[in-house]
């Protein structure tokens, strides 16, 4: 079984050159607050409001700007305000969630856009060859804390561009009590 580090990954909102636009006035650029553990993401000193049928929560922007703009939530934070989030992989956000995002200079109804991000590990081409597994397939990962469990339907993504992690959401980081360690089974 191979080692992997676990983070959890916040409610946080991905948005287009023209929602930044839009939610914080023309041309304002996002400001890098924090270097993610993914080469090139990072969280934002800017944030949004995510409103929905009952309620509304504040979230983080992650950076550099996407193709789509997305909001990845908790399933709690779903039910708590009231938006629809099937759990999808980033990015696969046809048919998903809608919502209100709410910056200071304005504000974008979002018709798609939100999921529960699926569980995830991000690998190398070369770590995931040693691991022995490939893009797409679908693994577990026990974790070794205070409360022992599995994650089963964990998704192998494999780029170049990852640095090594699995990725879950709150309400599983809670479920796992904060553990930052899991083991790969095949």
């Amino acid at each position: 079984m191979a080692k992997v580090m676990i983070e959890t990954s916040a409610r946080h909102v991905h948005l287009t050159r023209r929602d930044v636009d839009i939610l914080f006035g023309e041309g304002h650029q996002l400001t890098n607050k924090k270097n993610l553990s993914q080469p090139g993401q990072f969280a934002c000193e800017e944030k949004v409001e995510i409103i929905g049928e009952k309620g509304s929560i504040k979230a983080s922007i992650l950076g550099p700007e996407r193709p789509a703009s997305q909001v990845e939530l908790s399933l709690t934070d779903a039910r708590t305000i009231g938006v629809k989030a099937p759990i999808r992989e980033s990015g696969d956000i046809a048919g998903s969630g809608a919502c209100k995002l709410v910056g200071p200079c304005g504000e974008v109804t979002l018709t798609e856009g939100v999921i529960a991000a699926k569980r995830h590990i991000h690998l190398t081409p070369e770590t995931a060859a040693e691991i022995g597994v490939a893009d797409k397939q679908i693994v577990k990962v026990k974790t070794n804390g205070q409360r022992p469990l599995i994650f089963d339907d964990v998704v192998v993504r494999v780029s170049p561009k990852f640095a090594p992690a699995m990725h879950i959401d709150t309400d599983e980081s809670n479920a796992a009590f904060g553990c930052n360690e899991g083991e790969i089974i095949i």
